[in-house]
């Protein structure tokens, strides 16, 4: 049974794993848009977007919040002033992910995960 077993392991440590979606989510905010495994991307989809919903309200406690999950000053500067500001009027669904096929080396999943671009919709 697999109760209360929500988290995708990946067969890596706490710390292996945390420092993996660091990195992915570094990588999705610094190229908006990157190519890795339909796993990867379906566990990095939630961890993104909630740091993007944090840096929506910017205080000094989001910045220093943010930060610690990301430690990486140019990131969570373009996060706050850029990307964040980007989906202001968006509730949730900062991501998009395509499912491209299988790798040819060990036939492992591929996905493209990317940050929605914001349309302008002018109201009358």
């Amino acid at each position: 049974m697999r109760h209360g077993d929500k988290v995708k392991n990946f067969s890596r440590t706490y710390s292996h794993r945390h420092a993996l979606l660091k990195n992915l989510a570094i990588s999705l905010y610094k190229y908006e848009s990157i190519t890795t495994t339909l796993e990867k991307a379906k566990a990095l989809r939630p961890f993104v977007e909630k740091l993007i919903t944090k840096a929506k309200n910017d205080t000094v406690a989001s910045r220093r919040l943010v930060f610690s999950r990301l430690r990486d000053d140019k990131i969570v500067k373009k996060l706050f002033e850029d990307i964040a500001q980007r989906y202001k009027n968006r509730n949730g669904g900062y991501t998009r992910i395509y499912k491209l096929g299988h790798r040819a080396g060990d036939a492992s999943e591929m996905a493209i995960i990317e940050l929605v671009e914001e349309m302008l919709v002018e109201k009358k």
